[in-house]
């Protein structure tokens, strides 16, 4: 049996997605509840972890604790900021969740509110 250019591309589509190294799986997106900042780490890796308490969350990622973002999002210095004065502060958060999970099952977040 002989293979063709077409046939022999197709296997190299499949190994390729066979052995490619994923990061990120999906969930539910949507607002949190309202909740405390109980840690805030920045990382050497791309991206920033927050850990809330008591949020109830909409997403389906494996950690409902723990959620991060990269640091190439718009704003993400922003966000940052405002996680660090409710760390400091007292003050209660509200963070979007993307819907998208990292290989830690943390949530990623695009928004954060923060509240009295």
């Amino acid at each position: 049996m002989t293979m063709t250019n077409s046939s022999i591309r197709g296997v190299l589509v499949l190994l390729t997605l066979a052995f490619a190294q994923v990061d990120v799986a999906w969930a539910a997106a949507g607002w949190t509840g309202a909740a405390s900042v109980d840690e805030l780490t920045p990382m050497a890796k791309h991206y920033y972890v927050v850990r809330l308490s008591d949020a109830r969350t909409p997403t389906d990622c494996k950690n409902k604790e723990w959620y991060f973002q990269d640091y190439d999002t718009i704003a993400s210095d922003k966000m940052f900021l405002a996680l660090l004065e409710a760390l400091t502060s007292g003050a209660r958060v509200k963070v979007y969740v993307t819907g998208r999970c990292n290989l830690d099952g943390y949530s990623e977040i695009s928004s954060v509110s923060v509240m009295r």
